[in-house]
């Protein structure tokens, strides 16, 4: 998603020449792929499936729409799996037509019932709390606490979080939660950087030093858990999707070596 504009065999070439390690794979990236090709074409590169976005979207006042959520998540789970994807990092939903404690105890049971079938396919489901101003249809999970506590209460061991920068930086809590947060339930980390002023609430991300997110002390609280797996760039941004991307990249590599 960071460089969208790139078709996903030219970012698997791409980040391999940049020395980049791993690879996170979008759902939409691969509708029309030969997943064991693509599989084959990463390998062959040295790149690792970091993840597969996204799964998710369970709160709906609706049962049938429910229902409906819960058979589009085992698909993108048997994905995850064909592609060697060890995670699906989840967006969880919300729904506006009923209160956020409801759509939070109907992704509970969501996640009860799917991380048996995840289980079984070797692929761990990361909670990504997103940012309250997405609390009206994108996700009700909006805290660290919020993705921390619904990962004990469904209380399978791949089942955990995955921690955004972008969504989690405002958080006074944000330090004494990662520290009460085990490693091993702890999937995911992605960077990016807030701009001032903020033009879109999705897509106006920036590169690593263009903002305010204080990253350097976030990811020295997130190596304190234990965690050891990668820095994720994750950034939205028409402004860079317009941008020469190879450029992109280069600022992006050069950001994040320091």
């Amino acid at each position: 998603m960071t460089t969208r504009p790139w078709p996903i065999e030219t970012a698997i070439e791409k980040y391999a020449a940049a020395g980049i390690g791993g690879i996170t794979i979008w759902r939409d990236a691969v509708d029309d792929r030969d997943t064991a090709v693509l599989r084959t074409q990463i390998r062959d590169a040295g790149l690792e499936v970091v993840s597969l976005c996204r799964g998710g979207f369970f709160a709906s006042n609706e049962l049938q729409e429910r229902e409906a959520s819960l058979e589009d998540n085992r698909r993108v789970i048997d994905l995850a799996s064909d592609l060697g994807a060890p995670l699906v990092v989840l967006v969880c939903g919300a729904d506006p037509r009923q209160d956020l404690a409801d759509s939070r105890e109907q992704i509970h049971d969501a996640l009860v019932t799917l991380a048996p079938y995840a289980a079984e396919r070797g692929v761990k489901l990361g909670i990504e709390p997103l940012h309250p101003m997405y609390a009206d249809t994108r996700s009700a999970i909006n805290t660290l606490r919020d993705a921390r506590v619904l990962a004990e209460r469904v209380g399978e061991a791949n089942v955990g979080v995955v921690v955004d920068v972008y969504h989690l930086w405002w958080d006074s809590e944000l330090e004494a939660e990662l520290k009460k947060l085990k490693s091993e339930r702890l999937f995911g980390y992605h960077i990016c950087d807030w701009r001032v002023p903020t033009e879109h609430m999705l897509t106006d991300r920036g590169i690593m030093g263009e903002g305010c997110i204080p990253l350097a002390k976030i990811s020295t609280w997130v190596r304190e858990t234990g965690f050891s797996g990668f820095d994720e760039v994750e950034i939205f941004s028409t402004r860079l999707w317009s941008q020469d991307q190879d450029t992109v990249l280069k600022r992006i590599t050069e950001a994040w070596n320091g």
